[in-house]
């Protein structure tokens, strides 16, 4: 009877396991032909070979070259507004312009400067400021229209028509990266940067068809210092350099190959650019 029981156990095992493994094979998904590799593919960088799904021959090498040149595209596009800050700013520094001193337009603008997207019937003011020190107080004139971008052209703050003083002129604050030191509660506009350097650029306009009001407006007026908390910082002479009628160049050639030997400098210069991305 036990020997029996045995025999009649082991045999229901055996149709459990073959309706089981059976079952299982039925039920087994057929993998979509549009969701696999195929074993060789008609590409741009010419014909691609696959076996199960890996490059053979010289498909590999094919695909790591197109890699390198789209991650070089990447690079390029991803780079070129801090590339094109740097030129300006090598631009200013071969023409005697340093950080903190202006360039500006004391008449209407000639096609000997090459600057991109400025217009022939507005003034214009342009310097650069370096944070790396401490906060700059910045006095900016009545009447004008400026904005504050740091060295990865990304907008830190307007001021003039379009700013907090509302074209009447007032007092900035600008502080960089890292800053622990104590911030006045009141009396000046405060603006915060990523990067420790700053373009400043602003237009000023045309009166009674002259620009001469307003540039010697401005040189009256636009102020910048170092901050001293509890105190009044002092004012800097500014330097000047009109740029009307001279040859001068701020544009970056972006098809050069030293695009990212600029990019390297640029870097180095202000090495928290990349952290603020």
């Amino acid at each position: 009877m036990k020997k029996m029981t045995t025999e009649v156990i082991l045999a229901a095992l055996m149709v459990a396991v073959t309706v089981i493994t059976g079952s299982a094979q039925a039920q087994q998904t057929k993998i979509p032909a549009s969701i696999t590799t195929p074993d060789k593919v008609e590409s741009r960088i010419g014909t691609l070979q696959f076996k199960d799904g890996y490059p053979i021959g010289d498909t590999a090498a094919k695909i790591q070259d197109e890699l390198d040149y789209l991650h070089g595209v990447e690079s390029f596009m991803n780079s070129i507004q801090g590339v094109s800050l740097y030129a300006l700013r090598k631009g200013f520094a071969d023409a005697g312009i340093k950080d903190g001193d202006f360039v500006y337009t004391s008449e209407l603008m000639d096609s000997k400067s090459l600057f991109l997207t400025a217009n022939a019937d507005t003034v214009y003011f342009w310097g650069n400021l370096d944070l790396s020190k401490g906060p700059l107080v910045v006095e900016v004139p009545p009447m004008v229209l400026g904005i504050f971008d740091d060295f990865w052209f990304r907008w830190v703050g307007d001021f003039g028509l379009a700013g907090p003083d509302k074209g009447q002129g007032g007092k900035f604050l600008l502080v960089g990266p890292g800053y622990e030191g104590t911030l006045p509660e009141g009396g000046y506009f405060v603006q915060r940067s990523r990067m420790n350097h700053i373009t400043m650029l602003f237009r000023a306009f045309l009166e009674d068809n002259s620009p001469a009001p307003a540039v010697a407006r401005v040189k009256e007026t636009l102020k910048i210092y170092p901050y001293q908390a509890g105190g009044f910082g002092y004012s800097c002479r500014l330097q000047y350099l009109i740029i009307c009628g001279i040859s001068f160049n701020i544009q970056h050639l972006p098809f050069c190959f030293n695009f990212h030997d600029k990019f390297r400098i640029a870097f180095n210069d202000d090495a928290i650019l990349f952290m603020a991305l």
